[in-house]
């Protein structure tokens, strides 16, 4: 079965770290350029981050610039999401997609080719 899950949401102190994981099955992230897309409560989702295909480019919205990182470990065909000095900001539902066609900075799901389980991400004192 082809599928993305997305795990390692959680709840922490502003100024807190989690680190979310993607892992792929059925699929090779190899293949597929990694995003990560988040979407608040009463809010539009937000293009957060993206690892290329070849890991050797990483892209970043401005908001997050400087406080996450990316990276991912192809023996376990997972893609990892550092998350550093958390806000209460950053506080939503994280889903991880694969896109074929590049870092292309979507939003919706639908212009995705795969599309992760969601994990929640609580900042709040």
């Amino acid at each position: 079965q082809l599928q993305l899950v997305g795990s390692g949401g959680g709840s922490v102190l502003p100024g807190g770290s989690l680190r979310l994981s993607c892992v792929a099955s059925g699929i090779s992230l190899e293949r597929y350029d990694i995003s990560w897309i988040r979407q608040a409560p009463g809010e539009e989702r937000e293009w957060v981050s993206c690892l290329s295909s070849s890991g050797g480019s990483r892209f970043f919205a401005d908001a997050v610039k400087g406080r996450f990182a990316i990276s991912r470990d192809v023996a376990k065909n997972t893609v990892y999401h550092q998350m550093d000095s958390l806000e209460p900001e950053d506080a939503a539902i994280c889903c991880c997609a694969a896109d074929f066609y590049g870092c292309r900075r979507k939003r919706h799901q639908f212009e995705y080719e795969y599309w992760g389980r969601g994990t929640q991400v609580t900042v709040s004192s």
